[in-house]
């Protein structure tokens, strides 16, 4: 008997190449494909505004980008000695405001001249609550400020449609060949409660599914539903018993590339695959003739896949194994 049901997702209707560039925004699930895209040398970058979780927030960053609207130094508070944005994560937090506004602009530059020549954008929704300062906007990040300066609220599934709708347009409008990949992530938020949890994931999941039938170009891809439906299993989770482990993450990464990705990009993946694991290899013998042989079987094979596929640089792998 069978106990468990597999689920393969539809293939896009356009896939992934090897040599096209993907932003990725949102939820720290984001983190876990793009290392994946970064192993296997796509051109990508990951959450210029560090991670974000809720639908807006990721829409306010995007806006910022296509505008390249720089932070100004009245954006920024100042708390413990520590000077933070409301709309951008900790890590670009400094005891220094100079200092946060130079690592801030930096980076909605490059998110700016980036997102400009991406083939993709893959977006990934993790909560459907957000936090609003009281009598003001919503905000990505609360920097451990007290809980009474906030209200906290669950969106309707109509403002994360209107808001996608005009972010959709104006992405059209800045890059034409943009392709955009909504995604939900399957990190459980269960300190808002686990019948809150489904409820927010279920927002999000309806609002996608309108846009997705709504508007060309746009793809969904169902990490949220190979975890829970799929896997469906705690031995699938990290200890927290909320994020997916390694095994789960690997899973969903699997399905995305015979999904997502196009069937030329994937065998390169494959070679690129045996780099990797050559390339972590720790040897017993460094000095060995079979580790020199090891070295030079392996340098054939970059030099190969760097002949082969210009774009793709194996600069480290090959002075690795020189």
């Amino acid at each position: 008997m069978d106990f468990r049901l597999e689920f393969n997702p539809p293939s896009l209707s356009k896939k992934i190449d090897l040599d096209e560039k993907i932003m990725l925004v949102g939820s720290c699930f984001t983190e876990h494909v793009y290392n994946y895209l970064a192993a296997s040398k796509f051109k990508a970058i990951q959450n210029p505004n560090g991670i974000l979780f809720n639908p807006i927030s990721i829409a306010n960053a995007l806006n910022r980008y296509i505008d390249n609207t720089l932070v100004t130094s009245e954006e920024l508070f100042e708390h413990n000695g520590i000077w933070n944005h409301w709309d951008f994560h900790s890590n670009f937090s400094c005891t220094s405001s100079e200092e946060s506004l130079h690592r801030m602009n930096e980076s909605v530059n490059v998110a700016n001249s980036f997102l400009k020549q991406a083939q993709w954008l893959i977006v990934t929704l993790g909560s459907g609550y957000v936090y609003e300062r009281q009598g003001r906007d919503i905000v990505a990040n609360c920097h451990k400020m007290p809980a009474a300066g906030f209200t906290k609220r669950m969106l309707e599934p109509e403002e994360i449609i209107s808001t996608y709708s005009t972010i959709i347009e104006k992405l059209k409008q800045f890059n034409h060949t943009l392709n955009i990949i909504f995604t939900i992530s399957p990190v459980r938020h269960l300190r808002d409660g686990f019948v809150e949890n489904n409820r927010s994931k279920a927002v999000l999941v309806h609002a996608v599914d309108k846009l997705t039938r709504q508007h060309e170009h746009l793809h969904y891809f169902p990490s949220y539903e190979l975890i829970v439906d799929d896997l469906r299993d705690y031995r699938f989770y990290a200890e927290d018993m909320v994020h997916p482990n390694y095994q789960a993450t690997r899973y969903v990464w699997e399905k995305f590339c015979v999904a997502a990705i196009n069937g030329r990009s994937r065998e390169v993946m494959k070679e690129l695959d045996q780099l990797n694991m050559a390339f972590q290899h720790k040897p017993l013998h460094p000095y060995s003739v079979e580790h020199r042989k090891f070295k030079n079987r392996f340098k054939e094979i970059a030099h190969s896949l760097a002949s082969r596929f210009p774009s793709i640089d194996l600069s480290k792998e090959i002075n690795h194994f020189s």
